[in-house]
């Protein structure tokens, strides 16, 4: 009976739902009864239209202090958005602000953490205060995180931006006899992260950011300012419409990509891995956004990042959906050029895919021909690393040893459809 009750009021309901049994249900709380679910869907959707108004609000702060790149702010405002409701998503990115000094790099990092949920600014991390607190955690001048001893802080940063990481730690508790005992205490690492510096991110951490580069202002009408936002009415506004969506589900990540991944799988064709169109059968609510992201592109770690920025915004408004596409396809393809340029890896997929030398080679000779081909030195690179990134790529068909040292084949066709994935 709650199930036709549930189909009745929530035929048109984005939070309603039928499982793999048949059995319709509002994911929302309060559907036991049709009062409390007609209740709880008025209130979502009164929360809901609040969004629009703040990421307006947010856009119009960020252009009052911080002078950026256009395509930033929306960019900016739907990731602030988005650490209200960050733990419903499987994954969310960190934000990474390059620049040089002067550039407001500062400023910027203050007014996303303030704006965040829970939002604080530290100059220093250690790994307890990663895991020990909560919120959205800003970090100034995140300088020296390659530095020995950084190690463990930094295998748990490279695993914070996605759920269900957990630091378990040992303490001293009394048990029923009064008597001290060791236990094991769980801490959860995921949290949305901003960080600030000058000089870059290490590749593996990198990879986990969205890469914002801020450029030095000459406008005087913003540098000029005194960073007074948290005493304007907009700000408090803005604040607390912001804690108030965080009660609701805006949007249902779990859902999303549970229909993506159907999406995926009946429109790929597995032998080819091209892309056919949805069928008017398995369409969705969310076909049309599926289809603008398959346009894009993007897979594996790119994918999980943007996601959620794209899901928010699609539930702000047409035109936020828009300005945050056009952003992530710009930072998608700066990086992709910025891999392309610096990644080894990459560079050394590109060379094996323009060889012309199917028959044995020694390594020592694809070594010295990468070496030319990279505008790289012997004490930079040498020929173990080689060795190593061809097995390691697959680049390679065939191995021996011979009495010359180490031969190959090269795998030309594999490097030539890889090198596809970064032009």
């Amino acid at each position: 009976m709650e199930q036709s009750i549930d189909n009745m009021i929530c035929q048109n309901c984005k939070h309603f739902d039928i499982n793999e049994n048949g059995v319709g249900s509002c994911i929302l709380k309060g559907n036991k009864k049709e009062k409390n679910h007609k209740e709880t869907c008025s209130e979502w959707e009164e929360k809901q239209s609040d969004l629009p108004e703040c990421y307006l609000n947010i856009i119009d702060m960020l252009k009052e202090y911080c002078d950026l790149k256009e395509e930033y702010y929306p960019l900016i405002a739907t990731w602030i958005i988005g650490t209200y409701m960050h733990a419903d998503f499987e994954s969310f990115p960190f934000l990474f602000l390059n620049a040089m000094r002067g550039s407001g790099k500062t400023r910027t990092l203050k007014l996303i953490a303030k704006l965040s949920k829970d939002g604080e600014v530290q100059a220093s991390l250690t790994e307890a205060v990663l895991f020990r607190t909560k919120g959205t955690l800003g970090l100034d001048e995140f300088e020296g995180l390659t530095r020995k001893g950084g190690e463990n802080l930094r295998e748990l940063l490279n695993a914070a931006y996605k759920k269900g990481t957990k630091v378990k730690r040992m303490k001293q508790k009394k048990n029923e006899d009064g008597d001290m005992e060791q236990v094991v205490e769980e801490f959860n690492v995921y949290r949305p992260i901003v960080m600030a510096n000058i000089w870059g991110m290490e590749e593996v951490l990198g990879d986990r950011c969205i890469t914002l580069v801020l450029e030095k202002s000459n406008n005087n009408r913003i540098t000029h300012l005194i960073e007074i936002y948290e005493q304007s009415q907009i700000y408090k506004d803005t604040v607390k419409m912001l804690k108030e969506c965080s009660l609701c589900n805006v949007v249902v990540p779990w859902k999303v990509y549970r229909e993506w991944n159907k999406f995926v799988t009946t429109n790929y064709i597995n032998d080819t891995n091209t892309y056919t169109s949805y069928t008017t059968t398995t369409y969705t609510n969310y076909t049309n956004l599926f289809e603008k992201l398959i346009k894009i592109d993007m897979n594996g770690r790119d994918l999980e990042l943007t996601m959620p920025l794209l899901l928010i915004a699609e539930q702000i408004s047409e035109k936020a959906f828009e300005d945050v596409l056009f952003a992530v396809k710009n930072y998608i393809n700066d990086k992709r050029d910025d891999q392309f340029a610096e990644s080894l890896d990459v560079s050394l997929i590109d060379f094996v895919a323009q060889e012309t030398e199917f028959s044995w080679q020694r390594v020592k000779d694809i070594h010295t021909k990468f070496l030319n081909f990279v505008q790289k030195t012997e004490n930079e690179l040498d020929v173990r690393w080689i060795g190593r990134a061809l097995k390691r790529l697959n680049l390679r068909k065939e191995y021996r040893r011979v009495s010359g040292g180490v031969q190959v084949q090269l795998n030309i066709e594999k490097a030539a459809e890889k090198i596809k994935m970064f032009k």
